[in-house]
């Protein structure tokens, strides 16, 4: 029994969820996302509630159990709080600025690195040091943070680079003459 799975999904006030077929859609004051299952699980919306099941007791109906589970619940919390990723900047000159919907980077490279975020994620930096990657799909948010971390991770001799705030950075010892 998949201990997820088995918690329905509560719907808060002012987000609707409407199944058709093995797609749900679900509406809330921040957007619409929806979620295609497999044919493995059962999608129901009854009272506000969504309950997901599975077809049989097959292995693979028991994993897509709980990961519809997961990606219904995220789709609801996604249209209404929505999902946020923070990024700081630690490094002499490294620094961003926004320039319009273009993220603008200096990371000691030879060029300056322009990020364009894509449709559906506001990317924001309220200080030189520090970038903020909002979105309703906690998918498109994460992949929007990595890319951005991948001009610049964090290197473990003096920690310059981009990281996730609050990341630890393990740091190594230099060369001893």
């Amino acid at each position: 029994m998949s201990r997820i799975g088995k918690k329905p999904v509560d719907l808060p006030s002012g987000v609707t969820a409407s199944v058709s077929g093995q797609t749900i859609e679900v509406k809330g004051p921040k957007g619409t996302r929806s979620f295609k299952a497999t044919d493995d699980v059962t999608l129901a919306v009854e009272d506000n509630v969504v309950t997901i099941t599975p077809r049989g007791k097959s292995k693979r109906a028991r994993q897509q159990w709980g990961m519809s589970r997961t990606m219904v619940s995220n789709l609801v919390a996604g249209v209404t709080e929505g999902f946020k990723k923070e990024l700081e900047i630690q490094g002499v000159g490294y620094r961003a600025a926004m320039n319009g919907n273009t993220l603008k980077l200096n990371l000691g490279l030879s060029h300056d690195v322009d990020y364009v975020a894509p449709e559906g994620v506001t990317v924001t930096a309220p200080k030189q040091t520090e970038i903020v990657v909002e979105g309703i799909d906690e998918q498109l948010v994460g992949q929007v943070a990595a890319n951005i971390r991948a001009w610049r991770k964090p290197e473990p001799y003096k920690g310059k680079g981009i990281r996730y705030k609050g990341e630890f950075v393990f740091r190594k010892e230099g060369k001893k003459k």
